[in-house]
């Protein structure tokens, strides 16, 4: 992998000089200033939604400060000139993060937290939040509600006692209570396995059961890290159309809303119209008063029905759509803002490095790739700040392989989007 980066590294060199001249000879468009200029804190300085997020908040005049801990403090979002500082911190697991925050909060002059969390990282961040609330406002979802949207099975109870629509969940802390559950009760659904925890070895996993014979299935099950300190769910497989969903909220008002069709691993973003998804998302963060980030995964079923199947606390990448919004910004930092969707000039966002990845594994499917290619934008390469494009992938994904190759660690997968390599019981 350090080898072909090191072969597309020309290529993006080439694409970087072109774009920057671009945007030397043509001024970016003008954008509203806000009255009020404020310090913005972001973390999760290593994903593409950070990056997305600073330049939508400098270019409406407010100053952005990014942090990461040690490991991705090559990040090359760190290198945007839309990051005025960049700080490194602990793990948000750390117990000296809240102090590390604290201090960066009072050092820059920070008005505003915005946090960019990872699975890992949204609870320690709602925690952490909890011990700067009395320095600055906090854009993010307090501790107790992303302990009941975090838990699969927690979201589905939430959900179902308000009358929306969530399919049959059960909650598993021992292998044994499905080998033993009556799926000849409902002859006709089929059901899937998830953590509660994030994991990223078994997120994909949508074995259906029951499988061919009980002992296919008590085999399988039996392989799975079930137990009462990492629960899992049995949840009805709603067969049909995924969609996932990005919205930022205020006091129970959604300021911010993207909709996309979604599949198991996402890498295209492109907004389509679902009222009744809309309409299911209102009503449950107008019912528990939400403030934050709040990324919503639903099916809709071959009847039309609109089901969801989770809840991510948290920043969703479909927020890369809205590179061209003027006014993201503010909808993030006050009140009453008409609900925000992309503008419909906006065109689809792609990472290009996620494509040309895919060109090679499968030559079949290049011509289709170049069409997206032609018709979307690059999440990452902007006119006006192509650094992190170019950084990104042979900075922070390279010394990222380099420390991986160095220490034998394995992993599955380069997300560049999120800017990791996807290990097993990683962040």
């Amino acid at each position: 992998m350090l080898g072909l980066l090191t072969a597309s590294l020309p290529i993006d060199l080439a694409i970087t000089g072109v774009v920057a001249a671009v945007g030397a000879l043509r001024p970016p468009a003008p954008r509203p200033q806000s009255d009020t200029p404020r310090t913005v804190l972001l973390s999760g300085g290593k994903m593409t939604k950070s990056v997305a997020l600073a330049r939508a908040f400098h270019r409406a005049g407010h100053r952005v400060v990014l942090v990461e801990p040690k490991r991705y403090r090559w990040t090359g979002h760190r290198f945007s000139n839309c990051v005025d500082a960049f700080h490194v911190v602990p793990p948000p697991d750390h117990p000296e993060y809240v102090a590390a925050l604290a201090a960066i909060v009072d050092a820059e002059g920070v008005d505003v937290y915005v946090p960019v969390s990872s699975p890992l990282s949204s609870r320690y961040e709602a925690e952490a939040a909890q011990g700067i609330t009395d320095r600055c406002e906090v854009v993010h979802v307090d501790a107790d509600t992303i302990a009941t949207l975090d838990d699969k099975d927690a979201f589905a109870e939430s959900a179902e006692s308000i009358g929306l629509t969530v399919p049959e969940t059960h909650r598993i802390t021992d292998p044994e209570q499905v080998v033993d559950f009556d799926f000849d009760a409902h002859p006709d659904r089929s059901y899937v396995l998830k953590s509660i925890p994030y994991d990223p070895v078994h997120r994909l996993d949508m074995t259906k059961l029951p499988m061919s014979t009980p002992k296919e299935t008590a085999e399988h099950v039996r392989t799975l890290p079930i137990s009462d300190e990492q629960p899992w769910i049995l949840q009805e497989f709603v067969e049909g159309q995924e969609y996932c969903t990005h919205g930022t909220v205020r006091d129970g008002v959604l300021q911010v809303w993207a909709c996309c069709r979604s599949s198991a691993s996402q890498l295209n973003y492109e907004m389509v119209e679902r009222p009744d998804i809309e309409k299911w998302v209102r009503t449950y963060v107008e019912s528990l008063g939400l403030t934050g980030q709040v990324s919503f995964d639903f099916i809709v079923d071959h009847d039309g029905r609109a089901v969801a199947i989770e809840c991510n606390p948290r920043t969703h990448s479909a927020i890369t759509m809205f590179y061209d919004h003027p006014d993201l910004a503010l909808a993030y930092l006050d009140d009453g803002v008409e609900t925000l969707v992309p503008l419909a000039e906006s065109r689809p966002t792609y990472w290009w490095h996620m494509e040309l990845w895919r060109m090679i594994t499968d030559p079949r499917r290049a011509p289709e790739r170049i069409r997206e290619i032609r018709r979307g934008r690059e999440a990452l390469l902007d006119p006006h700040d192509p650094l992190p494009f170019l950084l990104v992938p042979h900075l922070q994904i390279a010394s990222l392989l380099a420390g991986a190759l160095v220490r034998g660690t394995e992993w599955l997968k380069i997300d560049i989007n999120i800017g990791k390599l996807v290990e097993p019981a990683g962040d």
